[in-house]
């Protein structure tokens, strides 16, 4: 008997009643309605999120924030329920803790009466952390638990960017109106270097105009004293003399105008100090500069304003000696007319102008050297105050200058300054594809498994007949394994085909399932022939050790030790991974990996198998002749 023959009679075996042709097509179909059920019922759940009911429970009382009455918790409950992520329901705490138990809701959220009062805290001085509460029960589901969780998880992160949004927004407004007073207070400083550059130039004329009224004023006190001296020629030189007293009364005259001139500068500048020191004042606190810059501030700007007060009382002083010079130059020039009169009073009249040209050379002296104080002071003012103003310049240029829609922009990217950029290298698409390659290899297993309940795993009357234990057991691998490959085409139509799962490699993908189904038919087959009904058993036993080894649902590396062995050496491990490879697109040589220990097990296996073929040839055993129930 060949082993097409062999294949032939057990299928006929198989098929020879209607309840047995029934009862193949059932176990026929066990994986591929296991498989198929399974991933349909979660092909994707994460996207049905909105049927997933859930309670919102607003408590907050709402507080004021910039004079306007905020109430956060229903701005995010508003978001939330119109985000419609979840089927949210705004209820009451009561409602919710009875929907919570009755099953109404999976969890509830809740914001508590102090949650916006809380979030405004942030910006006093007694800042708090808001509380928002989760609520859940497992009994209702504990994967609704953990998906409330990270529901909450996402509520939170929202909150805390709108908060730190609307915190950096105060922030750049009041940034841009402090760039905005000191350039007011820039304008002013420019103000007041003007006006002390104006007074300068004044002083500049007003010591040069007093350094040559001490000049003449010496030359005149000179001059008078010769002339005392030689009183014996004053007669004819009186004329003379009353014509220059008169020009120097006029040349006076003209200098007090000057000097009047200077004086009211001087004293504008005096009067405006203490108007300028109260701006800046204002301004500095305006913008919220600290005490001690304010101070370091003032300090220099009062230096200068002592100087300027200093200068103006030594010009006020210089003014009034001065007039003071004009009047006694006009006395002097009616002196000496009435000496040009008078000539026998005349050595009286020489006298007396030569004591008044003693003082007016003393007077003008003095006010030479007060000039000349003003300038040099009206010159420090100038340079602290262009110092000041090219300080308050710095400042505003340290400021970026901003926009409404630029702050807006950088209030949002300072809120949440970090993007995700979720790049994979390859993707299953939804939650059910995820699962996919472990049901699949899960369902070949039980599909095997099935059929040896009503396969003979070798035919006893073909091992008496023929003597060829490798015929014997090609044949006895050949039935399951085509039969699984059946299976595995309609599980594949339904993957592929019914739930529209993505699948990169068709033949790749395909060929690693009826690969890992013909393996795990003679791994059986193995099991069957060597402990008959035992070894059946120690199937369903090595199928539940891979449902937990396999690393189908939860990555490997989270199994306990002894469990992370036998995921390194059972097959369904390596026909999960090599249909993963395969079918999101992954690695070709992993795949082949893969592809390789699945047939180290189906060459070992059928190995065994043989082996036990031959010892059943030679030999029989009681069970051979009454097989128990256990065998």
């Amino acid at each position: 008997m060949k082993v097409p023959q062999m294949i032939a009679a057990e299928l006929r075996r198989l098929t020879a009643s209607r309840m047995a042709t029934i009862a193949l097509l059932a176990l026929m179909c066990v994986p591929i309605i296991y498989g198929a059920l399974y991933l349909w019922a979660n092909q994707n759940p994460y996207g049905k999120l909105d049927q997933i009911p859930a309670a919102i429970v607003v408590a907050d009382n709402g507080t004021s924030s910039n004079d306007k009455a905020v109430n956060y918790g229903e701005k995010v409950a508003e978001k939330l329920v119109k985000d419609g992520t979840f089927d949210w329901h705004v209820v009451s705490a009561s409602t919710a803790s009875k929907g919570l138990d009755d099953q109404r809701y999976d969890f509830a959220i809740t914001f508590p009466g102090d949650f916006s009062q809380q979030l405004a805290s942030a910006s006093t001085d007694a800042p708090q952390r808001a509380t928002v509460t989760l609520t859940t029960n497992d009994t209702n589901s504990y994967l609704a638990s953990t998906i409330g969780q990270q529901a909450a998880e996402t509520i939170r992160t929202s909150i805390v960017q709108e908060v730190n949004q609307e915190a950096a927004s105060r922030f750049l407004l009041a940034l841009s109106d402090i760039r905005s007073s000191l350039s007011t207070a820039t304008d002013a400083a420019g103000q007041l270097l003007d006006g002390t550059t104006t007074a300068q130039t004044g002083a500049s004329t007003l010591a040069d105009g007093t350094s040559q009224l001490a000049s003449g004023s010496a030359t005149l006190r000179d001059g008078l004293n010769t002339l005392a001296s030689q009183t014996a020629s004053l007669p004819s030189q009186s004329a003379q003399l009353a014509s220059g007293a008169q020009q120097v009364a006029d040349g006076n005259k003209q200098l007090a105008g000057v000097a009047d001139q200077a004086g009211s500068l001087a004293q504008q500048a005096a009067d405006a100090v203490p108007t300028v020191r109260a701006q800046i004042i204002d301004y500095m606190d305006a913008q919220g500069v600290d005490q001690a810059t304010q101070n370091q501030i003032l300090a220099q700007l009062d230096t200068l304003g002592t100087k300027v007060a200093d200068g103006n009382s030594q010009v006020q002083s210089a003014v009034g000696q001065v007039d003071q010079l004009s009047s006694g130059s006009a006395q002097v020039a009616a002196g000496a007319s009435q000496l040009a009169a008078s000539a026998p009073a005349l050595t009286s009249g020489i006298q007396q102008a030569a004591t008044g040209a003693s003082q007016l050379a003393d007077g003008s002296a003095k006010v030479a050297t007060g000039a000349a104080s003003l300038r040099d002071g009206l010159g420090t003012l100038a340079d602290g105050t262009s110092k000041l103003k090219d300080g308050l310049q710095n400042g505003v240029n340290q400021i970026p200058a901003s926009t409404a829609e630029l702050r807006a922009k950088q209030a949002k990217t300072i809120a949440d300054p970090v993007k995700l950029d979720n790049s994979k290298l390859t993707s299953a698409g939804t939650y059910g594809a995820g699962l996919a390659p472990f049901f699949i290899a899960l369902s070949a297993w039980i599909g095997i498994y099935a059929l040896f309940l009503i396969v003979k795993p070798v035919s006893r009357r073909a091992i008496t007949a023929l003597r060829s234990p490798f015929r014997v057991t090609l044949a006895g691998w050949l039935t399951p394994a085509l039969l699984g490959l059946v299976q595995m085409i309609g599980l594949y139509a339904i993957v592929a085909g019914a739930l529209h799962f993505g699948v990169s490699n068709p033949l790749g993908t395909f060929g690693i399932m009826a690969l890992a189904s013909v393996t795990f038919a003679s791994i059986i087959l193995a099991l069957n022939v060597w402990l008959g009904s035992v070894g059946q058993f120690l199937g369903l036993v090595l199928m539940v050790l891979q449902l937990v080894t396999a690393g189908g649902t939860f990555p490997w590396q989270t199994l306990p030790a002894p469990l992370a062995v036998l995921h390194h050496a059972l097959p369904m491990s390596y026909a999960v991974d090599g249909i993963r490879q395969t079918m999101y697109g992954g690695s070709s040589s992993l795949a082949w990996g893969d592809v390789g220990f699945l047939a180290i097990w189906l060459v070992i296996a059928l190995a065994l198998t043989a082996v036990g073929v031959v010892r059943m040839t030679h030999r029989r055993t009681l069970r051979d002749l009454q097989p128990s129930l256990i065998g």
